[in-house]
């Protein structure tokens, strides 16, 4: 999975330890406090061995450190906020309308039981089950990525059954050793703690919180170099050999920005800060030089965390290999309760940006009011910095308009609400366009002319196709149907680079949040479409297959891949659309980037 969102202290030894949730009453107040003081909260009070929180005998504690942290930050105390709410107050259904939605939600079910059963039965504790040929792949170290991906999935879809037979296999997942050379920090960051800390949230289950102790002790291994900055792409082995680490000279920025949300949510469960210490340094280096990039408010997509300069590449975007680093900003003020105000100073900095430089409407028929977000490459000439915007969509970037819905909502930017909605209709605009209702992974358009209306003209899109070909002669017309037909493009698209579609769930996911934000019952239309159209031609005998182009008019050929993302992501986005408002609700939990849900902290 690209990164994306989706292109990565010791407790002290008492006898027994309390460990409370945060409270969702108004009469309880979670405070952050040092070592040995878990949160408090609504589920009562749960007695958990010492061993859950604190087993210096465990494999990656036994290991020597090399650079130790002398001050570790102390989480912050104090009430968290009563911040603006995130959902709309949605009315009673009618019968009809609430039969329709619940028979959805069971077709959605009813397809995730199909990719689970095939999975259970054989790919277990693999990473990913090949949907065509029944094989196994280990992607993700080998220690079972769809099964710790799912467990979330099957807690909140009812099947209480087959999560608890899936916890008792993950819990037997051992972190000491990996199939792999080189471990992506932010990938088993995303997947393997954000989705045992969910599970954990959920259910409360103490086997569930001793495997998110297990893996955050072995990411906090990452972060053992001079500087603290995090290794993205680890030396697995020299590891857990004890050898020393050094962070790279060059990293994703979302492989060290997104890394936030997991490590805090660790703290908050465990009471040790160690891990929010760990990110809250990489916190400080991006809004130190957030305002120094050469696009001041955003930041480049290769930065260097050996030399902690987060400021020298010149591409700028919100897509691949950015994405989440921008997505957690609004996410972890809603977590921590407004407790760390430089996340909302963060956030609007880096939106006000975007808004500015990255966003762009497309010419296409219809004139539909629609954004895509692209990508700014940023030129320096003659003393003058020149931002040139590459009009190319992804699909991966459709989250950008449910983090904007978030970001709108929790600090009250009614311009976030407006990009948000123009940016959910381009993706849902890109669906529909495509002859079989699904977007493929990239495209390009031609973008309106500002301050003009964005009238449709066939000639005006043929000339574009020419340009996107690398054509000198505009006038070649019938060069231009030529290219149409070979490059199978619908009107308004100027190419399509990347024509699978691997089961992603970007535009699910802006649609769920959407509709949660503004009741808008023609996303639940939208939202049933992509799912007809993904089932009915993504479909194997086992489970779903990743298509290979989704442009040809006939049948879309399959590709032997199914990504945990699509039982840990898009199939969980899909039902909860069609769920009641209350599930997970978005005012009392937040999301990460793998659609792994976390408690907010509430006053």
């Amino acid at each position: 999975m690209i990164p994306r969102r989706r292109l990565w202290f010791p407790l002290g030894t008492a006898t027994l330890l309390l460990l409370f949730y945060y409270s969702w009453t108004a009469q309880d107040e979670y405070q952050w406090t040092g070592l040995g003081k878990p949160a408090q909260g609504p589920q009562g009070e749960h007695q958990v061995d010492e061993t859950v929180l604190d087993d210096d005998n465990y494999f990656w504690r036994k290991l020597p450190t090399h650079y130790p942290v002398q001050n570790v930050k102390p989480l912050p105390t104090g009430r968290p906020l009563a911040l603006p709410k995130i959902q709309t107050t949605f009315g009673k259904e009618s019968e009809y309308d609430a039969a329709t939605r619940k028979e959805r939600q069971q077709a959605v079910k009813a397809a995730f039981v199909h990719c689970w059963t095939a999975y259970k039965d054989k790919a277990m504790m693999s990473d990913e089950l090949a949907p065509i040929s029944g094989t196994t792949k280990d992607v993700f170290g080998g220690w079972g990525a769809t099964l710790v991906d799912s467990l979330d999935t099957l807690w909140i879809m009812g099947l209480r059954e087959e999560f608890e037979e899936a916890v008792t296999a993950a819990a037997g997942i051992r972190f000491e050793s990996t199939s792999l050379t080189t471990v992506n920090a932010f990938e088993t960051t995303i997947r393997y703690l954000g989705g045992f800390l969910a599970a954990y949230d959920l259910s409360g289950d103490r086997r569930l919180l001793r495997k998110a102790r297990e893996v955050g002790d072995m990411l906090y291994k990452t972060f053992d170099t001079p500087n603290r900055m995090p290794i993205s792409r680890w030396d697995f082995d020299n590891a857990a050999q004890g050898g020393k680490q050094v962070a790279p000279e060059m990293a994703l920025v979302a492989e060290v920005g997104s890394l936030c949300m997991e490590f805090t949510r660790l703290s908050l469960v465990t009471g040790d800060p160690k891990w929010y210490d760990a990110t809250e340094r990489i916190r400080e280096v991006f809004e130190e030089q957030q305002n120094t990039t050469l696009l001041p408010g955003m930041w480049p997509i290769s930065i260097n965390p050996k030399d902690k300069l987060f400021n020298v590449d010149n591409m700028f975007g919100l897509g691949a290999m950015a994405d989440s680093t921008y997505e957690y900003l609004p996410k972890m003020h809603a977590l921590v309760g407004g407790l760390i105000p430089s996340y909302q100073t963060m956030y609007e900095e880096s939106m006000k940006t975007a808004l500015k430089y990255n966003f762009f409407r497309p010419v296409v028929p219809g004139m539909p009011d629609i954004l895509i977000s692209g990508t700014v490459h940023v030129e320096k000439e003659g003393g003058k910095v020149l931002p040139n915007l590459e009009h190319q969509g992804q699909h991966l970037v459709c989250f950008a308009g449910g983090m904007l819905a978030v970001g709108g909502k929790l600090f009250e930017k009614a311009e976030h609400l407006e990009a948000a909605r123009k940016l959910v209709d381009g993706c849902i605009w890109t669906y529909k366009a495509m002859p079989h209702g699904i977007m493929p992974e990239t495209f390009f358009m031609s973008p309106c002319k500002p301050d003009k209306e964005c009238e449709w003209n066939e000639l005006l899109w043929k000339r574009a196709v020419l340009r996107q070909a690398g054509m000198n002669d505009l006038a070649e017309v019938d060069e231009a149907d030529k290219i149409i037909s070979e490059w199978r493009l619908p009107k308004g698209f100027t190419k399509i680079p990347d024509t699978r579609y691997i089961l992603r769930p970007e535009a699910i996911e802006s649609v769920f949040i959407l509709y949660r934000v503004t009741g808008r019952a023609d996303l639940l239309e939208s939202a049933w479409a992509m799912f007809e159209a993904i089932e009915k031609n993504t479909r194997t005998s086992l489970a779903n297959a990743a298509l290979a182009d989704v442009t040809v008019e006939t049948k879309p050929p399959k590709i032997d891949s199914m990504e945990s993302f699509w039982m840990g992501e898009t199939l969980k986005y899909f039902y909860l659309t069609f769920s009641e408002p209350d599930l997970i609700n978005l005012d009392e939990w937040v999301f990460n980037t793998e659609a792994h849900a976390f408690k907010r902290l509430l006053p």
